[in-house]
């Protein structure tokens, strides 16, 4: 029998056989092993995001602050964990999976139906907590797969339009791992504009909490006022309140200006703005050389902000219309220095009924000015030599701070939801963070949901090559074959 077994695999046909048997086995065993392996890696590793419009991509932002935690984060996710969507479950994982801080726990509120009251939460939510600091927040799902509520209304189909996982879960994050608080501030009086509910929600993201305050029923600027806006007043302020804001300045204080389009002329508005170095110039902007499909006056501005003014821009692709300009002049006291950061070409115009004067000009731009404590102190009191020896060089340094933004289309809601790739809001977010020590912009954009149809206006690199490269190579292939056939 064995002299059999032997004569059998002695010829070629058997021996082949065993070979490709063999053969077989060590790829089948390759394929498992890499599998087991595989298994084991990181979320991140493991999947790789080729969504179309990179849903699961993690933006630096996210990956520096997870890299810098130092506080243990709890994620609780009060839902069945098998029906839940599975964007997010997949993006939890992936984010999760970028910090060995973080931890996340599955409670299936049907199975233990005590731990929504327990912990004062509804299904499908998350429950961000950091034990270091004894902070809580909440995010849940419908926050991180936007549903157009326009669309249900329109159509009577609810059409889901953003996906803002990092977003949130970075701003959630960052708000119960840090003490800082800002209170921002909005004046009213001057027909200024109100934020769009995207501005509202990067301003919320990074820890800012938002007021009204008209300056003439107050009396003066809050004393919580972290940061004073005034978005896009068309008409004049007062005497009285170029006072309140000169004094509020006086104490170190932050005024946020973007210009609004005035139908009259603006005395006190410019006199403020002048004092710090900027001249506001008459007409609308048109630029010949950076502008949209030939419109001038959508404007493409030259970016040159630097340190966090330019964190995370990548394009520097910021769209403007009907913009205002200014020139830099020189400052009321030399302890005032003014930066741009935003400018037009040299090809540009300040258009009006009357005349077009071409020049470069300024759109944005940051005046700061160092102050000791004891500068704009109201005691009316001169500090002796001795006085200010004995304090340290005259007391606490503060630094004043005026941003002007010369367009309030730069956070308009018709631009910055139409053209989505575009940096207006990150250039804005960036500017608002800048003018403090102890903020980050942790503000992040979600990622449109919208479907990208596969035409040849919108094919990417995998598309063209399957639909191009792989039938090309196939055709040169065949006929390299039929030609050596052919001459054989």
């Amino acid at each position: 029998m064995l002299e059999k077994i032997k004569k059998t695999f002695q010829n070629r046909t058997s021996r082949n056989g065993s070979y490709s048997v063999g053969l077989i086995a060590l790829v089948v065993g390759i394929v498992v092993a890499v599998n087991l392996i595989a298994a084991q890696l990181p979320e991140n590793i493991r999947k790789i995001d080729i969504s179309d419009n990179k849903i699961y991509e993690i933006s630096k932002t996210s990956k520096k602050i997870l890299e810098e935690l130092d506080h243990k984060v709890t994620f609780k996710v009060f839902a069945e964990k098998d029906s839940a969507d599975e964007r997010i479950r997949t993006f939890l994982k992936k984010y999760a999976a970028l910090s060995d801080q973080i931890k996340v726990e599955w409670i299936d509120p049907v199975l233990h139906p005590s731990a929504l009251k327990d912990n004062n939460v509804e299904a499908n939510t998350i429950l961000i907590s950091c034990k270091d600091t004894g902070k809580t927040t909440t995010v849940a799902f419908d926050k991180i797969i936007v549903v157009d509520e326009y669309s249900y209304y329109t159509t009577g189909n609810a059409t889901e339009s953003e996906f803002d996982g990092e977003g949130q879960l970075t701003s959630a994050i960052h708000y119960v791992t840090s003490d800082t608080q800002k209170k921002v501030y909005y004046t009213t009086g001057h027909g200024e504009s109100t934020f769009s509910s995207s501005v509202s929600e990067l301003l919320d993201k990074n820890n800012m909490s938002e007021e009204e305050v008209n300056l003439l029923m107050a009396g003066k600027v809050p004393d919580d006022c972290d940061l004073l806006f005034l978005y896009g007043p068309v008409k004049d302020i007062t005497e009285e309140e170029s006072t309140m804001l000169a004094d509020y300045m006086s104490k170190g204080g932050k005024v946020f200006l973007i210009l609004g389009d005035a139908k009259e002329d603006t005395p006190n508005l410019k006199k403020f703005l002048a004092e710090y170095g900027m001249e506001q110039t008459d007409g609308y902007i048109a630029d010949m050389q950076r502008c949209y499909q030939g419109n001038y006056y959508y404007i493409f501005p030259e970016i040159s902000a630097s340190g966090d003014m330019a964190e995370g821009l990548d394009t520097d692709m910021v769209l403007l219309s009907n913009a205002h300009g200014m020139n830099l002049t020189a400052p009321a006291r030399d302890t005032i220095s003014v930066t741009p950061f935003m400018s037009t070409s040299a090809n540009a115009y300040a258009v009006t009924q009357g005349e077009q004067k071409e020049g470069t000009y300024t759109l944005g731009a940051v005046a700061t000015e160092s102050l000791s404590s004891d500068e704009g102190s109201d005691t009316g009191k001169e500090e002796s030599a001795e006085d200010k020896s004995a304090s340290g060089s005259g007391g606490e340094e503060k630094q004043a701070r005026l941003t002007v933004i010369s367009a309030e289309s730069l956070i308009d809601a018709q631009i910055t939801d139409a053209f989505t790739t575009l940096e207006n809001l990150n250039l804005f977010m960036n500017a608002v963070s800048a003018n403090f020590d102890d903020v980050q912009n942790v503000a992040i954009e979600p990622k449109s949901l919208k479907v990208t149809y596969n035409t040849m206006q919108h094919a990417g690199l995998i598309s063209l090559l399957l639909i191009f490269g792989v039938p090309f190579i196939i055709l040169v292939y065949g006929l390299v074959k039929w030609w050596k056939r052919r001459k054989a």
